[in-house]
C-alpha cells in the first residue's frame, strides 16, 4: 500500500501483490543454478509476520518464505518492548484450517524431538520452514546482532551495549543453539548421515577483539539436577590466519543424547592483558533436536498471535455476545408475558427453615433489562450503529487533507483519489481502535448495565415478598434493613466500576487525537 496512514492505525505492514511477486522472483534466481551446496537464503524486513497483513488477493509474505524455505527472516518493529525472545519457527501446514493460521503457543511448536533410523528410507522432500528473529533496536535498547553463516547453518549473537562498548565479541557458529537455531531437517541429517563427519567434528566460533587474543577455549557443561558440571575443556586454534575463526576437534559422538538441552556450550577468550571474556551459555544437540522454550505472555501476544487472521473472529464473537446480551432478555420478556406460558412457568416457592418464602426462578432478573426500554433501545441502536455506520471521521492519511470515515473494515477511501479499487484501507490496522473499544469499553459497560438491571430486579422481588409478610416481627425487620444495606452497597460498587470504563474510553480518544 503506497498510502501512508497516521498513528495509531499504522502498526501493520501492508504488502502488495507486486511486492510478493518481486520477492518470489528474487528468491527464485538460484533455483535453476547447479551448485555443490544449497544456497542459504536470508530475508530482511521491518514488520514481523504476526504484524503483516494479507494482500488484496489474500496472499501472505509468510507463504513466499515457506515456499523457498528460508534460513532466517530478520525483522524489527517491536524493538525490545515486549521481551528478548521474540523469535518464532514457521513450518508449512498441509491442513488448510490449521490452528497455526491463528496462533502458535511455543517458539518451536511442531519441531521433531526424536528421529529413528527407519525414517531415512521413507524420507521425502522436507517441508517448507524458516526462522523469524526480531532484532531489537539500537535507538533505545542499544542492541546489535551479529549474524554468521557456517556451512549453511545460520547462527547469531546479540550484543547489549547499554552498559558500554565491548572489547571482545564471541559468536559460536557450531554447534547451534538448540532453542532458536535448529531446523526440522537437522535430525534427519544427523541420523541419515547427510552431513559430513568433518562438518560436525569441530567446534567453531568467531572471536572479534580490540586487543590481541592469547587463547580461546571451548567448554561443554552437562546440566544435571539444575546445576552445570564441566565435562569438556579444550583450547581452540585460529584456523584463518589473521582472521577471527577458531576451531577445535571434538568427539561429537560422546554428546549424542536424546535430550536437546543436556549439554551446554560456552566459549572463553583471554586477551593480552589476561582479561577473561565468556560467551553466553547455550544448549546444543548434535542430534539436531530442538529444546522446548516458551514465550512470556507479552511475547506470545506479539509473536504467537496472527492478528490479521484473529481480528474478524474476535470482533464478530464479541458483537454476537453483545447482541445476545441485548436481544435474549427482550425475547424472554415476550415469552414470559404470554399468559398461557406464564401459568406454566409460575415461580415456584420453597419454604425455608425460618418459615419464609423466596423465589427459585432467577430468569426474571435478566428480563428486567428489557423493561428499561430507553436504555435497552439505546444499547441496541448503538450496536447497530457500530456495524452499519462509520464510527468517526479524521485525518487518517498523511498525504491528503480530506477527512476520512473509519469503519470496522478500515478507513473509507470514498473521498481519497486514486483508490477506486480499494473501498477501505488500513485493515487490520483499525483493530487497535475497534477491539479495545469493544472489549474494554462497550462489553464492560453492557455487563455493568445488565448487572444493575439484575440488582434492581432482585431488590424489587425481595421488597415485594417482605411487604407481603405480617408486621410485628422485629427480627425480620432487622434482616430486611440489612438486605437494604447490601443492595445499597452493590449499587454503589457497580456505579464506581463505571469510572475505569470512562477512563479507558477517554484514554483511547486522547491517543487517537494525538496520533
Amino acid at each position: 500500500m503506497d498510502i501512508g496512514l497516521r498513528s495509531p492505525t499504522n502498526i501493520f505492514g501492508q504488502p502488495t501483490d507486486q511486492l510478493l511477486f518481486d520477492l518470489d522472483a528474487a528468491l527464485s534466481q538460484w533455483d535453476n543454478q547447479s551448485t555443490s551446496s544449497p544456497v542459504t537464503k536470508i530475508a530482511f524486513g521491518h514488520f514481523p509476520i504476526s504484524f503483516s497483513a494479507l494482500t488484496s488477493s489474500g496472499r501472505s509474505i509468510r507463504d513466499v518464505f515457506l515456499k523457498h524455505s528460508l534460513s532466517a527472516y530478520l525483522c524489527g518493529h517491536l524493538h525490545t518492548n515486549f521481551g528478548r525472545n521474540l523469535k518464532r519457527h514457521h513450518t508449512s501446514e498441509k491442513n488448510r484450517f490449521s490452528s497455526k493460521q491463528y496462533f502458535q503457543f511455543d517458539i518451536c511448536e511442531g519441531m521433531p524431538t526424536a528421529v529413528s533410523n527407519d525414517n531415512c528410507s521413507a524420507r521425502t522432500e522436507s517441508a517448507g520452514e524458516f526462522w523469524e528473529w526480531e532484532m531489537g533496536d539500537w535507538r533505545s535498547a542499544r542492541s546489535m546482532r551479529i549474524l554468521a553463516i557456517d556451512s549453511g547453518h545460520v547462527s547469531y549473537a546479540d550484543m547489549d551495549f547499554r552498559f558500554g562498548s565491548r572489547d571482545v565479541i564471541i559468536v559460536p557458529t557450531f554447534p547451534l543453539d538448540s532453542r532458536f537455531m535448529q531446523r526440522s531437517s537437522d535430525p534427519f541429517d544427523f541420523i541419515c548421515q547427510a552431513t559430513s563427519a568433518a562438518h560436525i567434528g569441530t567446534v567453531r566460533a568467531l572471536v572479534f577483539s580490540r586487543y590481541k587474543i592469547e587463547s580461546v577455549t571451548a567448554k561443554v557443561y552437562e546440566l544435571h539436577s539444575g546445576s552445570f558440571h564441566l565435562v569438556l575443556e579444550q583450547e581452540m586454534e585460529n584456523t584463518s590466519g589473521k582472521g577471527a575463526m577458531y576451531t577445535v576437534a571434538w568427539n561429537w559422538r560422546d554428546f549424542s543424547d536424546e535430550s536437546p538441552d543436556r549439554y551446554w556450550l560456552q566459549i572463553e577468550a583471554v586477551d593480552m592483558s589476561g582479561k577473561v571474556y565468556l560467551s553466553e551459555q547455550r544448549p546444543f544437540s548434535v542430534n539436531g533436536l530442538t529444546a522446548k522454550f516458551s514465550w512470556t505472555w507479552k511475547e506470545f501476544r506479539v509473536m504467537g498471535c496472527q492478528w490479521n487472521q484473529l481480528y474478524f473472529p474476535i470482533m464478530w464473537t464479541t458483537l454476537a455476545f453483545l447482541f445476545s446480551l441485548v436481544l435474549v432478555p427482550r425475547t424472554s420478556l415476550t415469552f414470559y408475558e404470554n399468559r398461557f406460558m406464564l401459568k406454566l412457568l409460575k415461580p415456584k416457592m420453597t419454604r425455608r427453615s425460618s418459615g419464609g418464602f423466596s423465589p427459585v426462578d432467577f430468569e426474571f432478573f435478566g428480563v428486567e433489562l428489557s423493561k428499561m426500554y430507553i436504555i435497552w433501545s439505546g444499547m441496541l441502536l448503538y450496536l447497530l450503529y457500530l456495524v452499519f455506520f462509520p464510527w468517526f471521521t479524521g485525518y487518517a492519511v498523511t498525504e491528503n487533507h480530506n477527512k476520512m470515515y473509519l469503519h470496522y473494515k478500515g478507513w473509507s477511501t470514498k473521498y481519497l483519489a486514486n483508490t477506486s479499487s480499494m473501498p477501505y484501507i488500513g485493515l487490520p490496522d483499525v483493530m487497535v481502535i475497534v477491539l479495545p473499544h469493544l472489549l474494554f469499553v462497550v462489553l464492560p459497560a453492557f455487563l455493568i448495565i445488565a448487572a444493575i438491571a439484575a440488582e434492581r430486579a432482585l431488590y424489587l422481588r425481595h421488597n415485594i415478598y417482605q411487604r407481603a409478610k405480617k408486621d410485628g416481627d422485629h427480627y425480620k425487620e432487622a434482616c430486611y434493613t440489612e438486605y437494604l444495606c447490601i443492595f445499597y452497597w452493590i449499587r454503589k460498587i457497580l456505579i464506581l466500576l463505571c469510572l475505569p470504563i470512562v477512563w479507558k474510553h477517554w484514554k483511547s480518544y486522547y491517543e487517537g487525537i494525538r496520533g
